[in-house]
């Protein structure tokens, strides 16, 4: 009974916001045979890509140019970000081609409190759209709109004049269905509270006598508790995760500038292991009914595939971002899952024009292996520079004093 409420809140959660649909099948005892093995967690949606800048950079973002965005990707760049104080809203349909009411809206800002220090934090709310619920007869039980969101605080602090680190707290909340009874067990929303620590790193330098920037990246991501949707179900792991990247930007000359960059991304959370079919009885693995700690350090040796299964569990993301005159950008990506793992491919574009106050960001996903929810669908990202703001208004009061 538990395990089908379960079931049933993990295709709600995972289904609709990934399309995770691989689930590890014993077939024989003895030798592991490569299969597919998707790793599942609870809250997805806190793994989504909530910009358009770097949604058009294949998800590449760890060791890019700080932005307003930098919450999502890595809070430490915050400490090399140029202006004092910083909003930007980005809004991204989900699913845009069967259904019209899914969404993403991410909202965040900073602030700079000190030279060397900056806090910052961010909204994300993921609504599911409507769903109808109904008895085992057909018969319509409820309507809920099933929603999820997150809030988040950090605080980002130069170590020395290339390094910076940071620290961030999240609350999670996840509401899938409305406290409804399912075979006679209540459900009701799941909590969870999780950090980030991250790091990041840039140095000066020449590249073919050009004047170039190189920079690395860490974050490693949603360490906190697990989440569950019943007082008696077991709980589910949080998507936590490992980010790191490497960006070279070039000054190619006054007006132009080129950046590159490659992301690696890991989940770390336990992956399922194989079975004697029918039983309980583990033959390839690991155990993944462990404490969140034990399976942060467990995923990195618990594939039942050995090695070779740890290394697919790897996802890639490649960027280029192209700026003229520092006020127009294009973009390009691609982002590379393995097909037993989830097989997401995408290449990616994007373009970007930023002006005194206001930047404005587009970006559009092109699937690859297989249909992808964001296919088809134009995401955009509105940046607000508030010293943008305080010039305008000095140059308007002294155009005043002049008259």
């Amino acid at each position: 009974m538990l395990r089908n409420l379960k079931v049933g809140l993990l295709i709600i959660g995972l289904g609709i916001s990934f399309n995770l649909i691989g689930q590890n099948q014993q077939t024989s005892y003895g030798k592991y045979e490569e299969q597919v093995n998707t790793i599942t967690t609870a809250v997805p949606f806190l793994m989504i890509a909530p910009d358009s800048r770097g949604g058009g950079m294949g998800d590449a973002g760890v060791a890019a140019s700080p932005d307003e965005n930098s919450m999502h990707y890595n809070p430490a760049k915050y400490a090399f970000i140029d202006q004092d104080m910083g909003v930007a809203i980005s809004y991204t349909p989900w699913l845009r081609n069967l259904i019209d009411d899914i969404n993403l809206l991410y909202l965040t800002g900073y602030k700079r409190i000190r030279k060397n220090q900056v806090v910052s934090g961010s909204l994300r709310y993921f609504s599911l759209g409507s769903i109808t619920f109904t008895d085992i007869n057909g018969s319509t039980i409820g309507n809920f709109n099933p929603n999820e969101f997150a809030v988040d605080v950090a605080y980002s602090r130069l170590l020395s004049r290339n390094l910076s680190g940071s620290i961030a707290l999240r609350y999670i909340y996840s509401n899938l269905t409305g406290g409804q009874y399912v075979q006679g067990v209540q459900s009701h929303p799941g909590h969870a509270v999780s950090s980030d620590i991250s790091i990041y790193y840039q140095n000066k330098l020449e590249v073919f006598k050009k004047d170039a920037t190189f920079a690395f990246g860490a974050n490693a991501s949603n360490l906190g508790s697990k989440i569950s949707y019943t007082e008696n179900a077991d709980k589910d792991f949080i998507p936590a995760n490992l980010k790191l990247g490497v960006c070279l930007t070039t000054e190619i000359d006054e007006y132009n500038s080129l950046a590159v960059m490659f992301d690696v991304n890991k989940l770390l959370v336990p992956t399922q292991p194989q079975y004697i079919q029918g039983t309980d009885t583990i033959i390839a693995g690991k155990n993944p009914d462990v404490a969140t700690a034990t399976g942060i350090f467990q995923s990195f040796y618990d594939a039942p595939g050995g090695y070779k299964e740890e290394i697919k569990e790897i996802n890639l993301s490649f960027g280029a971002e192209y700026w003229y005159a520092k006020q127009f950008a294009l973009r390009a990506g691609y982002f590379h899952e393995a097909n037993t793992k989830g097989n997401r491919k995408f290449f990616t574009v994007g373009m970007g024009l930023k002006l005194n106050v206001f930047g404005l960001d587009f970006s559009y996903l092109v699937p690859v292996s297989q249909r992808n929810p964001l296919e088809n669908t134009l995401r955009f990202t509105l940046n607000f520079d508030f010293a943008g703001f305080s010039q305008q208004s000095n140059v308007s009061k002294s155009k005043v004093s002049s008259n």
